[in-house]
């Protein structure tokens, strides 16, 4: 989560990814040890290094990084509909009242809605 406690897709995206070269070296390691290491040497350092906590500590935050990313793109996309139900509304308001300048706002908000949207759909 970010400091403000609200999910963002960049602070996601940064765990997410550090979460997985965590991951990814605590198992480089592992299969360094197993590979040049004899049985007592393996458990010894084993012991020592904790490298099962490692690698599960970065698999937990590669999750926790990911989970992030969806809740924030989830919200970046319920924000872009907000915004252009609002858009649509001032444009048919506009459009209906003579306001030309309100009907425009509300064509610009309903494709800025309609960005916000693209951004933040799901691939």
């Amino acid at each position: 989560m970010s400091s403000s406690g609200s999910p963002n897709k960049s602070t996601g995206q940064f765990h997410s990814a550090k979460g997985a070269v965590v991951e990814t070296v605590s198992i480089c390691a592992s299969l360094f040890l197993l590979t040049y290491l004899t049985d007592h040497r393996r458990a010894q350092i084993g012991n020592l290094t904790g490298s099962e906590s490692w690698r599960a500590s970065g698999k937990k935050e590669h999750a926790e990084g990911e989970a992030e990313y969806k809740a924030a793109q989830a919200k970046g996309y319920a924000e872009g509909t907000a915004e252009r139900i609002g858009g649509i509304k001032d444009s048919v308001v506009g459009k209906v009242t003579g306001d030309k300048a309100q009907e425009v706002s509300g064509d610009a908000q309903n494709e800025k809605g309609k960005a916000q949207q693209e951004l933040n759909k799901n691939a």
